[in-house]
């Protein structure tokens, strides 16, 4: 297991990041979850895209 301070760093570039691309990373983040969940095994790249573009619209 990692010491908390390496959790904290690894996590630094996520806490700092604006609003909007935490909201991108957490829908993606969301999005894979639920994929794992079903063991879903299609692509995921085009999910992906639709999240940002919706993001940057």
């Amino acid at each position: 297991m990692l010491p908390e301070q390496n959790i904290d760093d690894v996590q630094e570039p996520i806490t700092s990041a604006p609003a909007e691309v935490r909201q991108i990373i957490e829908r993606v983040w969301h999005l894979e979850k639920s994929r794992l969940d079903k063991k879903s095994n299609s692509p995921i790249n085009d999910d992906i895209l639709l999240i940002v573009k919706e993001a940057i619209q």
